[in-house]
């Protein structure tokens, strides 16, 4: 009786790495297998994460976010919530909240100008509100929007103007 016991133990920690390698071997096979399939190595850079969905970069660099503020040729997009907006912003930005976007933007559609650069910003490298916004104003027909990762933070660090 414990000898069978014993037996049934080796045989299931036999069989479990040999389910799970299996079980590998079918996922792979099927990604592969797929014409959507997950690439097994991904760019997860910045400029790669923070694309359009023709995969072009919407990453605008600090310098020439700041070449465009001061010859005033581009309107800035806070995605960030409205108290995080009210407690600072870069200066002369409109709030346009990702979280509530569907109830803010008919409101702010007429003070956004489609010829002009339109640089979405949030906080952190890791915030996608940015990101989802831009592709949001892209999705409605906006050209050429742009976004600056980490925004708030690197343009505070800068010293740029902020209200």
């Amino acid at each position: 009786m414990v000898n069978d016991k014993v037996l049934q133990i080796r045989k299931a920690i036999w069989q479990i790495p040999a389910l799970i390698v299996l079980a590998a071997i079918t996922a792979m096979l099927t990604n592969a297998w797929r014409s959507d399939g997950i690439p097994l190595i991904g760019d997860w850079s910045v400029k790669a994460r923070f694309s359009d969905t023709a995969g072009d970069t919407v990453v605008i660099s600090l310098e020439l976010a700041t070449e465009q503020f001061e010859s005033g040729s581009a309107l800035f997009l806070d995605a960030r919530s409205e108290s995080q907006y009210l407690e600072g912003h870069i200066q002369g930005a409109l709030n346009l909240p990702w979280q509530s976007v569907d109830q803010y933007f008919m409101e702010m559609a007429d003070r956004i100008d489609g010829s002009e650069t339109i640089i979405t910003y949030c906080d952190g490298e890791s915030c996608d509100l940015s990101h989802e916004l831009a592709l949001f104003l892209k999705e409605m027909g906006y050209a050429n929007v742009r976004v600056l990762v980490n925004g708030w933070t690197v343009w505070q660090q800068a010293g740029l103007p902020v209200e």
